[in-house]
């Protein structure tokens, strides 16, 4: 008889049915979790967004990680230095070698031992990783937006379920992190507001090409990793921190790093996690600032400015905001006002890597799955595309194309650099 290691237990689909498996939060004598119980994750890109990840993770007991990998060598130093430093603290132990460096992804996903892996690097390399690490048998937990293109978001969700994975996307707001967002989103779905009549979602502009000048490459950097799928271009020490978010190559720029969140609470409150709009319309100089979406029951989305922060719903009885920096209403009773019991609820996650840990262990859907998440990428990069044609768009949420506009369906993919194919 083959050897079921725990690893080969957690992939297979008896794991779907059986009751025993122990969540994260219920841990063995002094707090401390038996190897067997934990997950062992890897992680990709540590950058500012990156280094969240890492300090999350390394608080948990129910996670371990193995292998970390960095384009940036002298990052990649510092961050298992870390790791090991973390965990031989943990153990009692002046040094603990517990977590091995990888500069190409593809060694670091190749390993047997590894559960999981956290992909936390610029937009443009979420698609590719997410899939490579679905084709190699990890759970995987990507930043957002899920992806650059549309056609690529596709691609994840088909590739995610055929290969049985478990993933959830950083749209950390649907655990209620930074603002009671579900809370928000279950008032809208049970009526408080009456009926939904529009959607304002607060986040930044659409992205510009890049044109930033080249500069020298630091040693121990592997640039043409860093620049991957993309077309080639020089160095430069702004894309390389956290200010590759404005350029086009690579982000949906500010609209879809902040619209990545805003949207997607949008689209939870509205019913539309697995669906999406029928229509986007562009701003028009005049009336119209900004872009707006149409969806089949007459609710309109608008993108409009401010603080990035939030979103406010309006109905036929009221209004309510919610964001990171507040929770209110008008009438004040529907914020205030607690649900009651034969209200509907929705998924409850306080804790976001928590929820995906759990979720391992059960094989279950997260609270932000890969369909979530590629539905929400989808809006941010269908109103670029409205933004960057000035076309009134009509969309088929169904076979995700365009039925107006051949224009905008080339624009639903883009080319890869040799040798990174889908």
């Amino acid at each position: 008889m083959a050897k079921i290691t725990r690893r080969t237990f957690l992939a297979s689909s008896t794991a779907l049915a059986l009751p025993t498996i122990v969540p994260s939060h219920v841990l063995g004598a002094n707090g401390a979790v038996a190897p067997s119980n934990q997950i062992t994750v890897g992680q990709i890109g540590f950058g500012w967004i990156g280094g969240s990840h890492l300090s999350t993770l390394l608080g948990r007991k129910d996670a371990r990680y193995v292998g970390a990998c960095d384009v940036n060598g002298e990052k990649l130093k510092e961050v298992c230095t870390r790791i090991e430093k973390q965990y031989a603290g943990d153990a009692g132990k002046a040094t603990y070698k517990a977590c091995t460096p990888y500069g190409d992804f593809r060694e670091m996903l190749a390993r047997d031992d590894m559960d999981a892996v956290v992909i936390a690097t610029p937009d443009h390399w979420h698609a590719l990783l997410s899939m490579h690490a679905a084709r190699a048998g990890k759970d995987i937990y990507c930043e957002k937006p899920l992806t650059l293109t549309i056609r690529e978001a596709r691609t994840v969700v088909k590739t995610v379920r055929r290969y049985g994975r478990v993933f959830q996307t950083g749209s950390q707001q649907r655990s209620n992190v930074f603002g009671k967002f579900r809370d928000g989103c279950e008032r809208v779905r049970n009526g408080r507001i009456g009926k939904v009549v529009s959607v304002d979602v607060s986040t930044g502009n659409p992205p510009i090409a890049c044109d930033l000048p080249a500069e020298p490459t630091p040693d121990n950097f592997d640039w043409d990793m860093w620049v991957g799928r993309t077309a080639w271009r020089p160095f430069n020490s702004k894309l390389s921190d956290k200010n590759w978010r404005p350029y086009r190559e690579y982000c949906g720029g500010g609209f879809a790093d902040m619209g990545a969140h805003h949207f997607d609470i949008a689209q939870w409150a509205l019913g539309m996690d697995e669906s999406g709009p029928i229509e986007v319309i562009p701003p028009d100089g005049k009336e119209r600032e900004r872009v707006s979406f149409k969806y089949a029951n007459g609710v309109i989305m608008n993108h409009v400015g401010g603080n990035c922060l939030g979103l406010t719903f309006h109905g036929t009885e009221g209004e309510l905001y919610v964001g990171r920096d507040g929770f209110w209403s008008k009438p004040e009773s529907i914020a205030k006002t607690p649900l009651g019991p034969n209200e509907m609820r929705l998924y409850k996650s306080d804790d976001h890597h928590g929820n995906w840990l759990d979720c391992i262990r059960t094989r279950s859907r997260c609270v932000a799955d890969v369909e979530i998440g590629a539905r929400s990428a989808t809006i941010c990069h269908l109103g670029n595309i409205a933004y960057e044609l000035r076309q009134t768009l009509q969309w088929d949420p169904v076979h995700e194309r365009f039925t107006n506009n051949e224009q905008a369906n080339r624009l639903l993919s883009r080319p890869l650099r040799s040798p990174w194919s889908l």
